[in-house]
């Protein structure tokens, strides 16, 4: 299958999409880049990417979200634009996702949503993640950056984010929709496993191989 890379806010016809959702600079491109191969601008500065970037193989289309959240060089309004597009877009293709990836880091996302609870707000993330629930949308979370974490702490990172997204731990009982990976070093076997289940699960066996 071909390979088509699509940059534009309007929506591609598709007839079945996996949404890859996260915070600006926690690897998305990159993963995208592991998984599908696909030929994305990957920098290490936050917002290079404020568009969506759309990858389609036949009717399954994959999906680049911009990130959300802080963008250095990128103006208040803009950032909040961002975030309303991607809400507007779940909105509008909610009936042909098969999945959203909401992709995470490791190290910092705990901190940062203890950060915003401390000042009584509702931290963009767990907004977000609450929102695709209430969609009635499958929800893969993809924490990626493990390499900064302590192997002996992995436990206690990943019950730790799960339990902050309303997700009661042990971890290690969603292994079918937490996947800890390393985009940067290549290591997205467990995400490209979670997913390939999906597929199945859908019926959409001819689409496995999309994701290496």
């Amino acid at each position: 299958m071909s390979l088509q890379d699509y940059r534009s806010f309007e929506p591609i016809k598709a007839k079945y999409e996996i949404v890859f959702i996260g915070r600006s600079n926690v690897g998305k491109s990159t993963i995208m880049r592991e998984l599908i191969g696909a030929k994305v601008k990957v920098g290490r500065r936050p917002g290079v990417t404020q568009k969506p970037n759309y990858y389609l193989f036949n009717d399954l289309l994959v999906t680049d979200m911009p990130g959300y959240g802080f963008m250095r060089g990128v103006e208040q309004a803009k950032q909040e634009r961002i975030k309303d597009l991607i809400v507007r877009y779940f909105e509008d293709n909610a009936g042909r996702i098969l999945c959203a990836v909401q992709v995470v880091d490791a190290k910092a996302f705990s901190e940062i949503v203890d950060r915003w609870d401390s000042r009584r707000e509702i931290p963009i993330d767990v907004e977000l993640n609450d929102f695709l629930y209430d969609l009635d949308l499958d929800v893969v979370l993809a924490v990626n950056k493990m390499d900064k974490i302590h192997p002996e702490a992995w436990d206690e990172i990943l019950d730790g984010i799960c339990e902050r997204l309303h997700m009661l731990p042990p971890w290690a009982q969603w292994t079918d929709r937490v996947a800890p990976i390393v985009a940067k070093k290549g290591d997205t076997k467990v995400l490209s496993r979670i997913l390939k289940e999906r597929l199945r699960k859908a019926g959409l066996e001819r689409y496995v191989n999309v994701f290496s």
